[in-house]
């Protein structure tokens, strides 16, 4: 099936697996092709209502995931909302109960610290029940561990893990992670792919490179 089209399911008689872009329908939410969610527990379908939360259209952020993801069953991304401000003096968030304290519907945003879009690059790879917060950029290639939480940015091709998610190691030389940068095979047309998968798989970098 052409990527302009993807299936719901991209795999027969597999109902835990979902490709995203077929079932996102929140314009706040962007997901590049073929990245796909799991979740043996709840339908994978309700990924937008089960998995990203507190994410209100109020405060203009997004959730941009690239091409060729995989996420775990349970991954989560936390938005602004769900994190009371720390520059008030209460944690209580008076604005969001405005019609009881007499205030205006203007100062809602003030209730939380707004620190921007979640961002995933691409053939990012997270792990079971892993938390992003809001503000998070990870490049491309990394992993992130399961139950991980990332308060963070974490580089291009790099493993995390733990509470809060920290380093655990780069997957490849700084070589081999310059060429996958230049080279972006994720960009690549789905027949090209399709002929360097051997090459993608057994880590061949020199084959992948060739025409």
């Amino acid at each position: 099936m052409s990527p302009d089209m993807p299936p719901v399911y991209p795999r027969s008689n597999d109902p835990t697996v979902v490709e995203l872009r077929a079932v996102i329908t929140d314009p706040n939410i962007e997901v590049g092709e073929f990245s796909f969610y799991n979740d043996f527990v709840n339908d994978p379908r309700d990924f937008q209502r089960n998995n990203v939360l507190y994410h209100y259209p109020i405060n203009d952020e997004k959730l941009i995931i690239g091409k060729f993801c995989s996420i775990a069953c349970g991954a989560k991304f936390l938005f602004t909302s769900g994190n009371h401000t720390a520059k008030s003096l209460a944690t209580y968030p008076f604005p969001i109960f405005y019609e009881r304290w007499g205030l205006t519907t203007d100062g809602i945003t003030r209730a939380w610290d707004n620190k921007g879009n979640i961002v995933l690059g691409n053939d990012v790879w997270v792990g079971y029940e892993a938390v992003i917060m809001q503000g998070v950029t990870i490049g491309d290639g990394a992993i992130i561990g399961t139950r991980a939480v990332v308060t963070k940015d974490v580089p291009p091709y790099t493993i995390v893990g733990g509470l809060p998610a920290k380093a655990i190691r780069r997957r490849f030389s700084d070589e081999v992670i310059e060429s996958l940068l230049t080279l972006r095979w994720w960009d690549w047309e789905p027949e090209r792919i399709r002929r360097k998968i051997t090459a993608i798989q057994t880590g061949d970098l020199a084959e992948l490179a060739s025409d």
